[in-house]
């Protein structure tokens, strides 16, 4: 049940702040992710999910400690039912990995980018993050092509400025100038050089429940 607890504690300390910055910065990423329901959901589900979990471990080890069948009860309930729509998640995630792969933002940022000197929150978000990160559009400078609202605004204009790496040249188009890298192609790279620590983490979490299950009804069964 401790190392439970611990875990569900760094939970709450680490991941539910990265939710909270994202809903409650006014011209923070929330811009970007409103447009996709499933997303903007998934934010809101790891800022309650994280204070969920921090209760849940505490309960388990009060109830530990004190030997409380009552509440190793609820706490075994809880933690199988956790455990069951972790199960049901890992379903959903892959039914609806399209919905988050990059082409949703590539046609939003086609839909909506209107260039640097705008505004517009949704393209002043996309301008800090091109700035920030050194990248270009979703998947690349093309994202700004003949079926973008930018090259309609901007016929004469190959690419924002915040995709350029030099103050000169910029919007010529020249290939030494431009990021060709695509941000959503970016931060994918940069997710797949941790994502065995993100698995390290969910095999520890999922090991723990069952074992955790047991303790609670060895207790609970005690004479």
């Amino acid at each position: 049940v401790i190392p439970l607890f611990l875990i569900c504690h760094l939970y709450l300390n680490f991941i539910p702040p990265v939710g909270i910055w994202v809903v409650t910065s006014l011209k923070g990423l929330h811009h970007i992710m409103i447009t996709n329901t499933l997303v903007y959901s998934g934010i809101f589900v790891i800022l309650f999910g994280g204070v969920i979990l921090f209760l849940l471990g505490f309960l388990g080890c009060y109830g530990a400690l004190r030997e409380n069948r009552v509440l190793l009860m609820v706490f075994f309930i809880l933690i199988l039912v956790i455990f069951i729509l972790e199960i049901i998640g890992v379903i959903l995630a892959l039914a609806f990995e399209k919905q988050v792969k990059g082409e949703f933002f590539t046609s939003e940022l086609k839909k909506n980018f209107k260039g640097d000197n705008t505004t517009d929150i949704f393209s002043q978000t996309w301008c800090t993050i091109m700035i920030v990160v050194g990248c270009c559009g979703v998947q690349g400078p093309e994202d700004f092509g003949n079926s973008s609202l930018f090259n309609k605004l901007y016929p004469d204009t190959k690419v924002p400025e915040a995709c350029c790496k030099r103050a000169k040249r910029i919007t010529s188009g020249e290939m030494l100038y431009i990021s060709q890298q695509g941000c959503y192609n970016y931060m994918d790279e940069s997710l797949k050089k941790y994502i065995h620590i993100a698995g390290a983490c969910s095999i520890s979490v999922l090991s723990h429940q069952p074992n955790v299950c047991l303790f609670c009804t060895n207790v609970f069964m005690k004479p």
